[in-house]
């Protein structure tokens, strides 16, 4: 029996209202990596939508290869909700997908704003295009804190720690969590999926964040450590 006219415009009408709410499912950022640019003609130009990220890897790629890079209107990195101390960017590689999924709505549980910059599927990809995405939005001040999340936690963290102004830690157990807070302000956690399970991980991450700053005599170490990455970056 087919539908009548009404019933197809309240099933519009359902559509449109569940597009308009702001619970809806927003698009996924795209991340533009140097295996996208090898794949386009040399000279070619690539229109870069909306959201979208470039790896450093990527705009390399596409210098040598003459490959032109037009972001369209608001193209930028996305853009996270909420207070800026509220919000979490997370991102994993392949290995981490399905933890980087069961930590999302734990942390939404706990308050926080949660922007994901991917990977969004068990699809293999290179966990330094990840690191990189999540700790940018650190370093430009858009988010307080990232979590980054690979098979060991140890890739994401070398990655991630090649961005000025980040401190990344990968902890494995709460002492660990604790210390690199309130220690070496961290601000920057990375996770290994294949050395932890999801309890363990949720109960890291709630450690972490809600270890203070311990300040003091640890603010000099820490303003030692800022300045070794200054001092490179003046002969850069």
């Amino acid at each position: 029996m087919s539908p009548t006219e009404a019933q197809v415009r309240a099933l519009v009408q359902k559509i449109l209202t569940q597009l308009q709410s702001p619970d809806a499912p927003r698009p996924r950022p795209r991340l533009i990596d140097a295996d996208t640019i090898q794949q386009l003609p040399a000279g070619s130009r690539l229109d870069v939508p909306p959201g979208a990220l470039i790896t450093p890897l990527a705009q390399d790629a596409a210098r040598e290869r003459r490959i032109q890079l037009v972001r369209t209107p608001g193209a930028d990195a996305p853009t996270p909700q909420g207070p800026p101390q509220r919000a979490i960017a997370i991102a994993a590689d392949h290995g981490g997908f399905a933890l980087k999924e069961q930590l999302k709505p734990y942390l939404a549980k706990l308050g926080y704003s949660v922007t994901d910059v991917g990977t969004h599927s068990a699809e293999s990809v290179d966990y330094p295009d990840y690191a990189y995405a999540a700790a940018s939005l650190v370093a430009q001040k858009k988010c307080s804190a990232a979590i980054l999340i690979d098979g060991a936690g140890i890739g994401s963290c070398m990655a991630a720690n090649k961005v000025p102004g980040v401190r990344a830690s990968m902890c494995y157990d709460l002492s660990t969590a604790h210390n690199a807070r309130e220690h070496n302000h961290a601000n920057v956690l990375t996770l290994g999926a294949g050395l932890l399970g999801p309890g363990i991980a949720k109960q890291i991450v709630k450690t972490w964040l809600e270890t203070p700053w311990g300040a003091e005599r640890h603010a000099r170490r820490v303003q030692k450590i800022m300045d070794i990455e200054r001092r490179f970056l003046k002969n850069a």
